[in-house]
């Protein structure tokens, strides 16, 4: 519903859009809320953005997309994961199977449980 919309604005800091308020002032402010809790705490000066935090996904999505709305790109089948292990000296944190574990439950629910 608001796919279109995130794709015309992008993904920016606050400060993106409070400081061209009037630019962004009639869009739906979920909509510009949602597109501030990817980059973070950023600043917007002289008409240049510095997130905290920039994204790059690997992605089926076009580059292209990706860029316009303020996104990095990489080709998902040139990622190696090895290469991305026992570097945590340089900042580098892999963690395998991290979508699995990131939503798992103490305890199986009663409904999941097998009978």
């Amino acid at each position: 519903m608001y796919g279109e919309l995130i794709e015309k604005i992008g993904y920016h800091c606050p400060d993106y859009f409070l400081k061209q308020w009037d630019r962004f002032k009639d869009y739906p402010w979920g909509v510009l809320a949602h597109s501030t809790h990817v980059h973070g705490i950023g600043t917007y000066e002289n008409g240049i953005e510095k997130p905290r935090a920039r994204v790059t996904l690997a992605t089926r999505i076009p580059p292209e997309t990706c860029k316009k709305i303020n996104f990095g790109y990489r080709n998902p089948d040139e990622i190696r994961p090895e290469e991305y292990a026992n570097r945590e000296d340089e900042g580098v944190l892999l963690v395998p199977k991290a979508g699995e574990m990131l939503f798992q439950l103490r305890e199986r629910p009663a409904w999941a449980k097998a009978s």
